[in-house]
């Protein structure tokens, strides 16, 4: 499925939930891996506001794309941001929505 590119040059991006770890299974508790890298995936709640309007998403990271300490409230520059649209059926009923990813997540000022 083809991704798309989000440009934040005009946004102010702050960590609304910590990363956490993303699980393929929660029964088993298997890590989602970057099929590319191999590297552990983590997902971050990001608070974007741009032109008036703020919102919540969860973005799925590599831990390499992520810098210890992210607290929620903390300003972040995101690199590399996509959207991607996903579809599939569990039990019988259909699903649909829109995944995050980044390449990184950098902490910003000191």
């Amino acid at each position: 499925m083809p991704s798309f590119k989000i440009d934040l040059s005009t946004a102010v991006v702050f960590v609304a939930t910590a990363p956490t770890p993303k699980l393929v299974s929660k029964q088993t508790g298997e890590r989602a891996m970057d099929r590319e890298t191999g590297a552990g995936l983590s997902t971050v709640g990001l608070l974007i506001s741009d032109d008036g309007e703020g919102n919540l998403y969860q973005v799925t990271v590599p831990e390499t794309g992520l810098p210890e300490g992210l607290t929620p409230g903390s300003p972040v520059s995101v690199i590399g941001l996509k959207a991607r649209d996903w579809e599939n059926t569990f039990n019988g009923q259909a699903r649909h929505g829109i995944s995050f990813r980044a390449v990184a997540v950098t902490a910003l000022g000191a």
